[in-house]
């Protein structure tokens, strides 16, 4: 019996079937690598669904961006709603790494922006991986960046036992050593507090309070509560409790650690007082001796991940400890997963390039004495590091890769096609039209207003894809000038903000999406019936065959979908995507017709895909907004005047939680920045002052 149980929502249809017969094969065969070539909406998520309950491993599903990560997860939650289904990306809403700019004598200092609710993610999916088999892991380029010792994170987790040997005191010095904080205000992930003869806690990856009630120097009671009405959910016998946070460590192996990085601090100053470099040995000393003695009395600090090699007993050069250490592995070492890189073409280039990036930032605060030499260990995993620790995989891409082609070939592996739509769905129509002014012809934007307006007339929606992100911001602006409903998506929007907008574009808030790169792989946007690529033919990344492809793929989940392609020139990639469009057309028409199917659009059910990531305070707002978005559109100004009352009403009866939820929806609708990031921004008027 597998441990993955998948719910069938209908059984695989077109070649779906042959694809997944194949791949299985191919897995059990010991095939290295395997590639799915898979054209847009043909269900590809859902034939690695029906792989993985075959297969019966944990399963590693990488994607290059935390957006697609988000829907990927859902989906595959929504297959395995009995499996432990769980998501794991950066946990930084911003993040500025530490960097030294030598011409300019510029130092910048770390500052980074946790977000709590993603870092609850992260170590759910650990905890999994370490007590469940049933796994599956959706994760970003994160997976590939340190982290701490699987082995150490799972030695120093406490079990708390109903009946069990324990006193309070004792508890609350273990729970402290594993990084738990103590608090007399409201429990959040990773704190706890001391009431009565009990102690009560959240675990770092649930949402949930436990209470332990203690007689004498026994548990006598292990009770779950509900964080927000305190009812009683559950009577555990026994829990499990891990570190609050991965990078964690013994006393001992903490004195061990502290000593190594002296040595090494005496070392690095010889060198450089060797090299008669006086500043960068002063700068050093008192760096790193202050970072020591944090260490030493509170057991972190702010860069204690720079010192992670003395923590993990690694030696120079030797790579860390990723999500990758945390799957399981056979005797000899070797994976003992499977490994699915989606979007393959994008996200194989994107581990490759990561380790390159990071050694040159840490060389530099290395040379000027910002950071000893093992900071350089700190670091993403070199892309031969990172082949040696998946075993076997499985890319999934409808344009793969040079890399992908080369190695999915026999003897060590096979490429499956999957063109064939169940739905029946064709690739959408293509048109080409110009770029510039002409006669009676008003160029590419005056175009596609005309166009997008009969669809939004339709019911339908459009996206439109620009150059750069500037272009994306003014072009949305130009469109809520001209009265059509429009927002933009780019890069610099954070990661629930995004998914925001996307569920906000679903569900019909606004009509016509712009986008630079994010609108190209993966994303399941079945209203879209019209996509705009402006200036395709300026020949580049952004409008190579595979990016054409890709953004062409948007509107192929809708039966009216269909593309324009702004071009003055009829470059190479656009002559080649067209082409590739077409010869999917055509398989898929014959198919269509020897089967005597009726193309139908995807109906799919809109979900709020960051509901998982939103904390308690963020939801009730979420809610809140929506509930009250009707009122405010009737009356802005008469609203927010009750909504200001109501908030003062709340600060006066010491209602201080109240008074915060509507301070950050009164915050969010006027566009203003929510203090700490308690909530989104509003989904208009992002920039300038809008």
């Amino acid at each position: 019996m597998s441990n993955f149980k998948l719910h069938i929502p209908f059984p695989p249809a077109g070649d779906q079937p042959k694809a997944i017969e194949s791949l299985v094969q191919g897995v059990k065969d010991g095939l290295r690598y395997q590639t799915l070539l898979g054209a847009t909406g043909t269900g590809k998520t859902y034939t690695i669904a029906n792989i993985v309950a075959q297969i019966d491993k944990p399963t590693l599903v990488m994607a290059h961006n935390k957006t697609l990560a988000a829907q990927l997860a859902q989906e595959y939650r929504e297959f395995f709603p009995e499996n432990a289904v769980h998501y794991f990306v950066s946990y930084y809403d911003y993040y500025q790494p530490e960097a030294y700019i030598a011409h300019s004598d510029t130092y910048i200092e770390k500052e980074a922006q946790i977000n709590a609710e993603i870092d609850r993610l992260r170590h759910a999916a650990t905890q999994a991986l370490l007590t469940r088999k049933d796994v599956l892991i959706v994760a970003s380029v994160s997976a590939i960046y340190g982290l701490g010792s699987p082995a150490q994170y799972e030695k120093v987790h406490i079990k708390l036992v109903k009946g069990g040997k324990e006193d309070r005191a004792s508890l609350i010095r273990k729970l402290v050593g594993i990084y738990f904080e103590r608090t007399n205000a409201d429990l959040e992930p990773g704190k706890l507090r001391a009431v009565g003869n009990s102690l009560e806690l959240m675990p770092v990856n649930e949402r949930a309070i436990y209470r332990i009630v203690f007689e004498g120097e026994e548990i006598s009671l292990i009770e779950c509560l509900d964080p927000v009405s305190r009812a009683k959910t559950g009577e555990p016998d026994s829990l499990f409790v891990f570190p609050a946070k991965h990078f964690v460590s013994s006393e001992e192996e903490r004195k061990h650690a502290l000593e190594s990085i002296r040595a090494e601090l005496d070392e690095r100053l010889e060198q450089l007082k060797r090299e008669e470099k006086p500043l960068e040995a002063e700068r050093l000393k008192r760096r790193t001796l202050h970072d020591i003695a944090l260490i030493r009395e509170i057991g972190y600090s702010g860069g204690i991940e720079n010192y992670s090699r003395h923590f993990d007993g690694r030696a120079p050069g030797e790579p860390p400890h990723t999500l990758l250490s945390y799957f399981p592995h056979k005797k000899d070492g070797s994976a003992d997963f499977l490994t699915v890189i989606d979007e393959s073409h994008v996200a194989v280039s994107q581990i490759g390039g990561m380790y390159a990036g990071d050694k040159s930032r840490k060389d530099i605060l290395v040379e000027h004495g910002f950071r000893l030499p093992s900071a350089r260990d700190n670091r993403p995993l070199k892309f031969d590091e990172f082949e040696k620790r998946i075993g076997q995989v499985i890319f999934t891409s409808a344009t793969p890769g040079n890399y992908e082609r080369e190695h999915s070939v026999p003897p060590e592996g096979k490429i499956v096609q999957q063109i064939i739509r169940p739905t029946g769905l064709v690739d959408p129509e293509l048109v080409v039209r110009p770029i510039n002014e002409t006669g009676d012809y008003k160029g590419q934007v005056a175009d596609f207003i005309i166009e997008a307006e009969k669809t939004i007339k339709g019911g339908g929606r459009a996206l439109a894809t620009t150059l750069t992100k500037q272009m994306a911001e003014d072009l949305a602006d130009f469109l809520r000038q001209k009265g059509i409903k429009s927002e933009y998506l780019h890069s610099d929007i954070k990661t629930i903000e995004r998914i925001d907008i996307l569920t906000a574009f679903r569900r019909g808030e606004f009509d016509i999406l712009v986008g630079v790169n994010l609108l190209r792989e993966g994303l399941d946007l079945p209203e879209v019936e019209l996509v705009g690529i402006l200036d395709a033919d300026k020949e580049g990344f952004l409008r190579s065959e595979t990016s054409l492809i890709q953004t062409i793929g948007r509107a192929a989940r809708n039966i009216l979908g269909r593309v324009i392609l702004y071009a003055d020139v009829m470059t190479g990639s656009l002559t080649r995507a067209i082409e590739e469009t077409d010869r999917r057309r055509t398989i898929q028409l014959a198919y269509n017709k020897e089967h005597g199917i009726t193309p139908v659009t995807i109906k799919k059910e809109i979900k709020d895909i960051a509901e998982s990531m939103r904390s308690e305070h963020q939801k009730t707002v979420h809610s809140l907004l929506e509930l009250d978005a009707k009122l405010y559109q009737e009356d802005p100004k008469t609203f927010m005047a009750d909504k200001r009352k109501q908030m003062n009403e709340a600060v006066e009866a010491l209602d201080f939680e109240t008074a915060a939820i509507i301070r950050d929806e009164i915050y969010t609708l006027e566009g203003k920045e929510v203090p700490e990031k308690k909530a989104t921004r509003a989904r208009t008027g992002r920039r300038k002052g809008r």
